[in-house]
């Protein structure tokens, strides 16, 4: 728009120079030789000068007053000075570019959006998990404590009380905010009555995540555990004497990926002979979740692995050493990154 109201400026100049040169030539001395003016120089100078990134103003009266002071000068007709026409052209054209410039408003500030850092969460889940406070109980001291093993797999620090009751209540009712409680009631039937009191207000009033190994359900009938598994959503159904295959209900769900791919338990190698764990349902309406059982297309009943409270508990209802290390190891794992993950999500 600016370069096309430029074109009649142009035109101008040009006019008025040819007019004042052709008025002076009649009068000139025979001796004196009019002034030359190369126009096409002067029309290529305006035209790339139009033709900048901000096209300039050139101020069209001063340079003809200009050449018109230079032929009405006393004596011989001066040429004309093409140097100071030009430089008059440039400093007229770059204040106006200036100008122009200071007239044209700041284009807003465009704040670049934060980069996406997928890794900062997982960098922070894994500062806080180290420093994780967590309390096991474990009974399996002669056969394998394969839950230890799991946790130091994992780098991870833990107050260990082995089988010792007092210890593990006394460390229940400390002053200390577990992130995670571990019962591994695999060998006997102590962890029973009270300590589920102190477990179950843990779980619902400060959100403690739980992992429980326990597969004596049958045996606590209707006592203190029960309100535990009822605020879980899931119920008992019935005994499991001798262990078999166990099966995934839904191999997507992330407690079997992370951070082991951990794969069913087909293979089983019998250490108990006799009560080897129990059978799960979902009680009606239940929030809760069976993640393993031993018919897999059954999705609510037969099963031996259950999470709920938002993924903060897991129970397991079967024993670890009726199936292979390895294995056991890393779907312990798997639990622990789990429910702390689930723990740390509700708790900052």
């Amino acid at each position: 728009m600016l370069a096309q109201r430029s074109r009649p400026i142009i035109h101008s100049v040009l006019f008025l120079i040819l007019a004042m040169l052709a008025c002076n030539m009649p009068g000139a001395a025979p001796s004196a030789q009019a002034p030359v003016v190369d126009a096409t120089k002067i029309a290529l100078e305006f035209q790339a000068t139009q033709n900048a990134p901000v096209p300039l103003v050139v101020d069209a009266t001063k340079i003809a007053l200009e050449i018109q002071a230079t032929q009405n000068a006393p004596g011989p007709v001066q040429p004309v000075d093409a140097t100071k026409v030009a430089l008059e052209v440039q400093a007229t054209s770059a204040a106006a570019q200036l100008t122009q410039q200071a007239e044209q408003p700041n284009p807003p500030v465009v704040e670049p959006p934060p980069a996406d850092n997928p890794a900062a969460p997982a960098q922070d889940f894994k500062a806080r998990m180290k420093n994780a406070k967590i309390l096991v109980y474990e009974d399996t001291p002669g056969i394998g404590l394969w839950i230890s093993d799991a946790l130091n797999g994992l780098g991870l620090k833990y107050i260990h009380v082995g089988d010792a009751l007092g210890r593990f209540m006394e460390n229940l009712n400390s002053p200390v905010q577990w992130d995670l409680i571990i019962v591994g009631a695999e060998s006997k039937t102590k962890v029973q009555g009270e300590f589920w009191d102190v477990i179950g207000e843990k779980i619902s009033r400060d959100n403690t995540a739980v992992i429980a190994e326990i597969w004596y359900i049958d045996l606590l009938g209707s006592g203190r555990l029960k309100p535990v598994m009822s605020n879980c959503g899931i119920q008992f159904q019935r005994d499991w004497p001798l262990a078999e295959s166990i099966y995934w209900l839904d191999s997507s769900h992330p407690l079997f990926s992370d951070p082991n791919n951990a794969m069913p338990l087909i293979n089983y190698s019998r250490y108990w002979q006799w009560q080897a764990g129990d059978l799960i349902r979902l009680s009606p309406g239940s929030n809760a979740t069976l993640l393993a059982g031993t018919f897999q297309k059954r999705k609510s009943d037969y099963g031996v692995m259950a999470t709920c409270h938002d993924g903060r508990v897991v129970f397991q209802t079967f024993s670890n050493h009726d199936y292979h290390q390895d294995q056991i190891i890393h779907l312990w794992q798997n639990y622990i990154t789990y429910t702390l993950k689930n723990r740390f999500a509700v708790v900052p």
